[in-house]
């Protein structure tokens, strides 16, 4: 089996496999409201664009649980007007101490420089000082669709995000950018990695980087948006239907599948 034959082979496997699960659930028209990424709207301003930094900054491993809603930021951050945010913390320590002051986070804000908190805080002073050289969310999206347009540019964006914003990295920064409605990028995460390697689709311990161009390579080979591919996988190996909470599984979780999957394709993609 050829590259082009086993991309295409996985995809229809992972189809197949999650459709199989609807004793969970799963119909055609739950899975295609997650791989369509119509719910991705894109946000109109500034601000907005800020909010979705942050979500995505929150999104690394282990953060989450210790951040908890970036809503509760919304005052500490001026409604997320990264201009009054750069003109008010000098520093993340400025930062740090006024979400120490004001907010009750769910985890300990421990001041180590290496702990959670003060990362996510000069996450956000960062990407407040990248986005203040854009007049309007719309430069920011003209400036995004130079490089998205054309194959061979695109993943210099999540590359120049990366050196932008401190503490992004590259996955962090094509998750944001799927998240804004780009849907040339997937988020290689440790779902994707893990199914990948084990079906022999990209090499083991590649780099995030090469793993994003394993998913472009899937999605061009199937003919399908990038957008599509990662959140397939991401729900086989996460196993969480957030849209659907009240439906489906212990609030839209029913287990994470990846090892199952990765079994029963490897048989058939021999």
């Amino acid at each position: 089996m050829d590259c082009v034959q086993k991309d295409r082979k996985a995809y229809e496997l992972g189809m197949a496999f999650l459709l199989s699960k609807k004793d969970k659930g799963i119909t055609k028209d739950v899975l295609e409201r997650y791989l369509s990424g119509e719910n991705k709207s894109r946000p109109n301003s500034i601000p907005g664009i800020f909010r979705r930094m942050l979500g995505s900054a929150k999104n690394a491993n282990m953060i989450s649980g210790v951040i908890g809603d970036i809503e509760k930021l919304r005052s500490v951050l001026f409604n997320f007007d990264s201009t009054k945010v750069i003109a008010k913390y000098p520093d993340w320590e400025s930062l740090f101490n006024k979400i120490k002051l004001t907010i009750n986070p769910p985890g300990k804000m421990r001041g180590g420089k290496r702990s959670i908190w003060p990362r996510f805080c000069r996450t956000t002073l960062s990407s407040a000082f990248f986005l203040g050289q854009f007049a309007s969310a719309a430069d920011f999206y003209s400036w995004c669709d130079t490089f998205d347009k054309d194959n061979r540019s695109r993943l210099a964006l999540p590359l120049l995000l990366d050196k932008e914003i401190d503490g992004y990295g590259f996955a962090l920064s094509c998750d944001f950018l799927k998240e804004i409605g780009y849907q040339n990028y997937g988020k290689p995460d440790v779902h994707i990695r893990d199914i990948f390697e084990g079906l022999g689709l990209c090499r083991l311990k590649t780099s995030n980087y090469n793993l994003q161009k394993t998913i472009i390579r899937i999605a061009d080979n199937v003919g399908v948006p990038p957008y599509r591919v990662d959140k397939m996988f991401w729900l086989i190996g996460s196993g969480y239907f957030y849209y659907d909470k009240e439906t489906i599984g212990k609030k839209g979780r029913i287990g994470r599948m990846k090892a199952e999957f990765i079994s029963i394709a490897k048989s058939r993609m021999i």
